[in-house]
């Protein structure tokens, strides 16, 4: 039996694992995708040569960056964002080899594209500087927006919260969420922006798919934003995911 399965720390309740699980069982696949919950990417080598049927990992965080040193490949897309989320094993003999990719940047694509004016909508910022936010500004980069990062604290080539005035977010009425401000339990927080200078032509994308309204994106509708969560992406990059999996 093949096997799948991602790696992480901590590892809650994860939905690769019952996507994937639900698809074998569906599609009568001889699979199992499990969680290996590892507290450093130091264990990776351990998890691969415990489990000789892997085929593919994912990678969450936070081990999408530290990842790339045990690689012997990776995708030319992931290298430029420089972070990986997905893996394919295969077995050379008693190599084990491990190609890298990304497919956070592939499901983000595919479910903002369709919103996107390219009349109204040229610039956006991204909230968050980490993993995700690489692969967010990797995507909006290659369907022609500027970008800019925004960060709680004093980095190179970001501003911050208390720098984003009403002028801002009419000039940026693209804001990706790329943090886990809002998300279950902690649902009664949002980022920090000017709402009331929103209007028809400001879209809010949030990553987060627990809960699956968050308060960035009730209070972007109050005010007659166009909002949507993360978990169209997710499906999109699970489908990536099998393709890469079984890249000929």
């Amino acid at each position: 039996m093949d096997k799948y399965g991602l790696i992480g720390y901590p590892l809650g309740h994860s939905f690769s694992i019952s996507y994937f699980n639900q698809k074998f069982h569906d599609e009568d696949i001889d699979a199992v995708y499990e969680n290996y919950e590892i507290p450093t990417i130091d264990a990776l080598p351990e998890v691969l040569s415990s489990n000789p049927e892997l085929k593919g990992l994912n990678v969450t965080i936070p081990y999408k960056e530290k990842v790339i040193p045990f690689l012997d490949n990776i995708s030319p897309e992931a290298r430029a964002i420089g972070a990986v989320n997905v893996i394919r094993v295969t077995h050379e003999g008693r190599n084990v080899k491990l190609k890298g990719y990304n497919s956070d940047v592939i499901g983000f694509t595919q479910s903002i594209e369709p919103m996107l004016d390219s009349k109204w909508h040229k610039k956006a910022l991204i909230l968050g500087t980490g993993g995700a936010s690489k692969a967010i500004d990797y995507g909006l980069r290659n369907l022609g927006l500027e970008t800019v990062f925004v960060s709680r604290y004093e980095r190179p080539e970001t501003i911050q919260y208390q720098s984003i005035t009403p002028d801002v977010v009419k000039e940026y009425n693209v804001i990706v969420n790329c943090t886990p401000v809002g998300m279950y339990p902690k649902t009664e927080e949002c980022p920090l922006l000017p709402y009331k200078a929103m209007d028809k032509h400001t879209i809010l994308y949030d990553l987060i798919y627990n809960p699956d309204e968050t308060l960035f994106m009730k209070r972007g509708e109050e005010y007659g934003a166009q909002t949507k969560n993360g978990l169209e992406m997710l499906l999109l990059q699970a489908f990536a995911s099998w393709e890469f999996w079984h890249e000929k």
